[in-house]
């Protein structure tokens, strides 16, 4: 018999973390994972677009992360798990820091606020940005509350500013300049 998608067992508004604490489904942890699974989602749209494959690769590479950092944030470090669970580490936070130095390298300098848009995969990815930046304000909301380690609001304020980076990338590699702000008053 297949396994079913549906248990039932959160009928009563609660759902279980990894190691079977049941908390509610309004928990402020399960709102920071469920944040970064929406953010995975956002990056799943944007890899139907035409962008390099650089980009490509480093954002499957992220997309893989974000299961880990969910696992992370779905698995309290007190008491700690009986098994193996993938943390976030800083050499997660290294390499997005070095694909923005890579990134920043060939785009001009920013003089002013860019607005999103341009070429689709570039508007999909600010709209990544913007939930990746949710997920931090959710996770540093959790942080203040219980450990969560060292690394993982490291990993999402680099990541907010990695997808900026990357939307100016796939913008510039398409042809289409950023478009700057202007205040219009």
């Amino acid at each position: 018999m297949a396994t079913r998608i549906y248990t039932k067992t959160g009928d009563d508004g609660t759902t279980a973390l990894f190691g079977g604490t049941r908390v509610d489904k309004a928990d402020l942890r399960i709102e920071a994972y469920g944040t970064v699974d929406e953010l995975a989602a956002v990056l799943g749209v944007v890899l139907t677009h035409d962008i390099p494959e650089g980009l490509r690769q480093q954002l499957a590479t992220i997309a893989d992360t974000l299961f880990a950092l969910g696992a992370d944030l779905a698995t309290p470090l007190d008491p700690p798990p009986v098994y193996s669970i993938p943390r976030i580490t800083e050499e997660h936070v290294r390499v997005i820091e070095g694909w923005i130095d890579g990134h920043d390298a060939v785009l001009e300098p920013l003089k002013t606020f860019i607005l999103p848009g341009g070429h689709p995969g570039a508007a999909h990815l600010h709209l990544a940005r913007t939930v990746c930046r949710r997920a931090e304000r959710r996770t540093v909301e959790l942080s203040r509350r219980e450990d969560l380690g060292p690394h993982v609001v490291h990993y999402l304020n680099r990541l907010s500013d990695y997808l900026f980076t990357a939307a100016r990338a796939v913008n510039h590699a398409s042809g289409m300049p950023d478009q700057p702000w202007s205040s219009g008053l």
